[in-house]
C-alpha cells in the first residue's frame, strides 16, 4: 500500500536557515537515505519553505507513524500533518517496452 505523508516545519525549524543548516541535519538526511534504501520512501521532498511530502510504501498510517517517529527530526523539525492512503494508477517506474507488452 502506497501513503502519502505531510508533514510541517517543528518547533525547532530555523526558517532563517536552509533545510541543510538546520540542526541535526546529517542524522536525518542519514535516516532518510535508509528508507530510500529500503524502499520505504519511494518520493520525497520539500514542498515550500515549511513543507514536506513523502510517498511510502507502508502496511498501514500506524506503520508509517512508527517509521518516521524514529527520525531525528521527528516532533522537532517535522510535525505529522496527515497520512493519507493513495491509489497509484499512472507510473513511469515502467519501462516502455513493459508499457507495450501491456497493450498487446
Amino acid at each position: 500500500m502506497y501513503l502519502v505523508h505531510l508533514s510541517h516545519a517543528g518547533p525547532h525549524w530555523d526558517l532563517a536557515r536552509p533545510m541543510e543548516e538546520q540542526t541535526d541535519w546529517l542524522a536525518h538526511a542519514s535516516y532518510m537515505d535508509l528508507l530510500v534504501d529500503e524502499g520505504i520512501i519511494v518520493l520525497g521532498g520539500p514542498l515550500d519553505d515549511v513543507r514536506v511530502v513523502l510517498a511510502m510504501e507502508a502496511e498501514s498510517e500506524e506503520a508509517v507513524r512508527a517509521v518516521l517517529g524514529r527520525d531525528p527530526w521527528s516532533g522537532t523539525h517535522l510535525r505529522i500533518d496527515r497520512i493519507d492512503p493513495w491509489t497509484i494508477r499512472l507510473d513511469s517506474r515502467h519501462t516502455r517496452a513493459d508499457r507495450s507488452n501491456i497493450r498487446s
